[in-house]
């Protein structure tokens, strides 16, 4: 198969009490495995089959329904398991914290605005933090499994941290208390990572 559920690099339980053991066996074994699966087979066969998944978002027809639900649910999914990693969390610093505070004008004004993004996506769909060339981030948000490597989105950019508003992510242990959740995910970002995706991006 060219994708592969990537395996976690921590335990179920290991981002508990913010995000559930049940929740995370669920979402990882059930959902992006799903997604995996899926992909796989809308690109059997085709040109995509040796593609890279951000080649294939990229160029996108956005009328393949099938392509772009699961492409972005590997995709979306890959990164934000690495941006909830609880190993080597760092915190925000350096060119990444001076371009946040340069965009939002803080980093608490930096956290409203995602957390609006993520509180006001209507219905299922993700918010992100997004790096453009030269360095300026942006947040906005995306419904379903849209992404912003996506090619008409709106949001563009290169995501470098994600958060997941399906509620699949979080109704077991937070019900219709989304604000919670999106509050809690503040407590898991691995700072690390998300540093790691800026340097790249930009």
């Amino acid at each position: 198969m060219p994708f592969q559920l990537p395996e976690l690099q921590y335990a179920y339980d290991a981002l508990e009490p913010h995000i559930d053991a049940k929740t995370m066996e669920i979402h990882h074994s059930k959902h992006h495995n799903g997604y995996t699966a899926k992909l796989n087979a809308a690109i059997e066969g085709t040109a995509h089959d040796a593609t890279p998944i951000e080649s294939i978002l990229g160029q996108l027809d956005m009328g393949n329904a099938g392509l772009r639900n699961n492409a972005g649910g590997y995709y979306n999914h890959c990164l934000f398991w690495d941006v909830i990693n609880p190993n080597d969390r760092g915190t925000l610093s350096g060119d990444l914290e001076g371009a946040i505070v340069a965009s939002f004008g803080s980093v608490d004004a930096f956290r409203d605005t995602f957390s609006a993004a993520a509180a006001g996506q209507f219905g299922s769909g993700w918010a992100w933090l997004c790096v453009h060339p030269g360095g300026a981030v942006k947040v906005c948000s995306t419904p379903n499994q849209d992404c912003p490597l996506m090619p008409g989105i709106g949001c563009g950019g290169t995501p470098i941290l994600g958060l997941d508003v399906w509620e699949h992510a979080y109704y077991l242990n937070y019900q219709n208390r989304r604000p919670d959740y999106i509050s809690a995910f503040f407590d898991l970002i691995n700072w690390n990572e998300v540093s790691r995706r800026y340097e790249q991006g930009k």
